[in-house]
């Protein structure tokens, strides 16, 4: 599994953003290193370069991701999901 899909789409100088509005300032910052920490760990020891794959990669996955989640949901349901012609 690839480092940044197992650490989420935050690169690291936005790992104090999210966390810090559901969080108090300390724990935030506890878990910005946390983050930080994991990142720095999963890269070292195999000797591999971080790469960033950038937003579109997140974004492609997240809509893949709610593709299939409500394809199951509808096939739970006795449904099928079928795709709308394009009008663009």
């Amino acid at each position: 599994m690839a480092l940044a899909s197992r650490l989420g789409p935050l690169c690291p100088l936005q790992a104090l953003r999210v966390p810090a509005g559901h969080l108090d300032r300390p724990k935030a910052v506890t878990a910005a290193a946390h983050k930080l920490a994991r990142l720095i760990y999963a890269v070292l020891p195999k000797g591999e370069a971080y790469t960033d794959r950038g937003q579109d990669h997140f974004e492609e996955r997240y809509r893949q991701r709610v593709l299939h989640n409500q394809t199951q949901r509808a096939r739970a349901m006795g449904m099928q999901l079928v795709p709308r012609e394009s009008t663009v």
